[in-house]
């Protein structure tokens, strides 16, 4: 008879061993894990693009393996040329002159083809969008700077909510080069122009491609299973000179993480610049803003975290339904894992910095972790990128690190190219950690917030040659399970101890080696909690994420004003809710925007404090944050003249996390936070 025990060894036998060994004896996932029945539509696309009038061409043969209704969708921008079906004309419908569609009932449907060919011109590229924007419009665009078409454009006919194996071949006008995601199989490159044929073999959401005057630059890197895997850079030529610093980083990521997770799952990695300022990931390649790729940082922070979406999310799959968790896993596995290798205090400053970004937000703009598709705004990412690492990082702390990563691998063995859900990683971590985790999962998952947590009383007594410590913490209904570092200040020493809470209310008793003096909750910022009032210090991504902020415009000059509103607007991203001048301050957090007597006076008015020695009398403008005696969150920006508040448009909305800057002109000169202080409770 097969007991518990002999099915629990089975498991891990069946995660472990088998995927290990066919790991170690195959260059290419494993056959037959692509995703079920969507995964039998393959794309044959030829498109012929010329960025001087936007016009694309193109043809697509699309196969049909299996029955199942579906649907395809051209943007209406486009002139359906010819469409058949089994070589029968196959005419679209129209949806209100936004798209074309195809409807493909089941009735019909058997192993078959549709042929459509299509031609338009595409939107004009605007060079002068920023990332949000770009996020918010996916259009297809070109011009001689760079060509995108987005999968959601609908810019070739798109099977709606399908996976698909494709072939595109691309054909460019001279000095032009262009890229789909997957396998490169030819390329030409002459004075007729370029043409280049790339295959994707996995089941694939949809088709982005790009193209623009790149150089390219060519490197290899032998995976672990000895297999060559192609790297490249398609760069425009102003940044021509970076290409090898940034195929030398891939390289190490390759290194990091092909030992961490398991082998690179494709053939090759290509960074592409763009035009705009882009940051996306696709599989096989990231698509970066040029200036975005200038930045030195970038190939020690973003280009990681780029590289690792080819192991999580774009070959294994989020069940988005019902959760992406794999922005949380790549944020912990990369960025995260960054500031671990620079230093304890460096990752403890982004724990930190989590909490603070998740004081910031009111009542309503959070969400369970199970409702996060994808970032839309501020609070998203909040949720779904540091929320969810953090559920990662205390998860780690649960159950060891070496279990942890022997999870990540048997995931990784299991799931490739399949839809994976929470609860398939969920199940993994229990399987290989022999732990019940169900209480762990449900709580960070299925609930909004997060606990708060106090001292509400400590009694100490002698024992022998020590002391006896009985301390009562507090949180917040409905209460969580939780391993409480709670950090003990004695006149011996520190002594850090970690309590099981498990009710609202619950004492411990703790046996000390000297006379306690003080408590501090949670020292390290293990915990995903809200911060005390007064821990955190205010940042400027109160005033930007906060629905219910309100805006003060101090200046009557009607240029300066102006340039004010739209800085206001980039901010919040929404129109502002301006109030008066004169008003008293609300309750709500408040933007202060002005020149600098303008600024100095309101501050006077209200007896509030004038500007910090940090920043005075420095640059061309400042911004700052403080919290006023009624607890209100204020930020002032402050300005020597018109221009220097018009230059702070596009920088100041990507600093967020700080406390205060100084900028002179375009450049943030110094930036910091406000000191963080800490929960004591002092012990008598």
């Amino acid at each position: 008879m097969i007991n518990i025990q002999t099915i629990r060894l089975l498991l891990l036998f069946s995660v472990f061993v088998l995927p290990y060994f066919a790991e170690t004896v195959m260059a290419a996932p494993i056959p037959g894990s692509d995703i079920g029945h969507e995964g039998t539509i393959s794309y044959d696309i030829e498109v012929s693009i010329d960025p001087a009038t936007r016009m694309l061409t193109g043809k697509s043969v699309i196969t049909f393996n299996k029955t199942r209704d579906h649907t395809l969708i051209l943007d209406s921008r486009f002139e359906v040329t010819q469409a058949f079906i089994d070589e029968m004309p196959f005419a679209p419908q129209t949806d209100s002159g936004r798209s074309h569609y195809w409807q493909i009932p089941y009735a019909i449907l058997r192993p078959h083809q549709i042929e459509i060919h299509w031609r338009g011109q595409l939107h004009p590229l605007d060079e002068t969008l920023d990332h949000e924007q770009t996020l918010g419009r996916p259009i297809a665009v070109s011009g001689e700077a760079g060509t995108f078409l987005p999968d959601a454009s609908n810019w070739y006919p798109r099977v709606a909510n399908g996976l698909i194996h494709y072939s595109v071949q691309i054909k460019l006008p001279p000095g032009q080069r262009g890229l789909a995601a997957g396998r490169l199989i030819d390329e030409q490159d002459d004075d007729a122009g370029y043409r280049a044929r790339f295959e994707f073999d996995h089941a694939a959401k949809g088709i982005d491609l790009m193209a623009g005057p790149y150089e390219i630059e060519s490197d290899h890197y032998t995976g672990v299973t000895g297999r060559p895997i192609q790297l490249r850079t398609y760069f425009h030529p102003q940044i021509g000179q970076l290409a090898r610093d940034y195929l030398a980083a891939v390289k190490r990521y390759f290194e990091l993480y092909e030992s961490w997770i398991g082998a690179y799952p494709f053939t090759g990695f290509s960074i592409v610049s763009s035009p705009t300022p882009t940051g996306f990931g696709m599989p096989t390649l990231t698509y970066l803003g040029i200036n975005v790729l200038r930045l030195p940082f970038i190939k020690d922070t973003s280009l990681g975290h780029e590289v690792l979406h080819n192991w999580w999310g774009n070959a294994v799959y989020p069940d988005y339904e019902n959760g992406n968790w794999s922005e949380g896993l790549t944020t912990f596995m990369a960025d995260y894992t960054y500031k671990e290798q620079e230093s304890d205090e460096a990752a403890r400053e982004m724990r930190l910095g989590w909490l603070r970004d998740f004081a910031a937000l009111e009542p309503g703009q959070d969400a369970p972790l199970t409702a996060f598709t994808s970032r839309r705004h501020g609070a998203s990412k909040i949720v779904g990128y540091h929320k969810a690492a953090m559920l990662f990082f205390m998860l780690r702390d649960l159950i060891g690190e070496d279990m942890f990563n022997r999870s990540i691998q048997g995931i990784w063995s299991m799931q490739r190219f399949k839809v994976t859900s929470w609860s398939h990683l969920q199940t993994a971590f229990e399987i290989i950690s022999a732990r019940d985790l169900a209480f762990f999962f449900d709580q960070w998952l299925t609930r909004t917030g997060a606990p708060s947590l106090t001292v509400t009383e400590a009694m100490q007594e002698q024992s022998g040659s020590g002391y006896r410590l009985h301390i009562t913490l507090q949180q917040s209904e409905p209460a969580y399970q939780l391993r409480v570092p709670v950090a003990i200040q004695t006149d011996s020493g520190e002594e850090i101890h970690l309590l099981n809470l498990r009710h609202t209310e619950q004492t411990f008793t703790l046996d000390l080696d000297g006379k306690a003096q003080s408590a501090i909750l949670d020292p390290d910022m293990r915990l995903f909690r809200l911060l005390a009032p007064g821990e955190a210090p205010p940042i400027l991504r109160e005033i930007m994420i906060n629905p219910t902020t309100t805006t003060v415009l101090l200046s009557s000059d009607d240029e300066t004003r102006q340039t004010a509103t739209i800085l206001a607007e980039k901010l919040q991203r929404r129109t502002p809710q301006i109030l008066p001048a004169g008003r008293p301050v609300t309750g709500a957090p408040t933007l202060v925007i002005g020149l600098h007597h303008e600024v100095d006076a309101w501050l006077d008015a209200r007896d509030l404090p004038a500007k910090p020695d940090e920043i005075n009398a420095k640059g061309t403008a400042q911004t700052w944050t403080l919290t006023s005696p009624e607890g209100t969150s204020l930020a002032i920006i402050s300005a020597q003249d018109s221009a220097s508040l018009e230059s702070l448009i596009r920088p100041l909305p990507h600093y967020g996390r700080q406390s205060y800057l100084v900028f002179d002109g375009r450049q943030a000169v110094e930036r910091g936070v406000w000191p963080v202080r800490m929960q004591k409770f002092m012990i008598e």
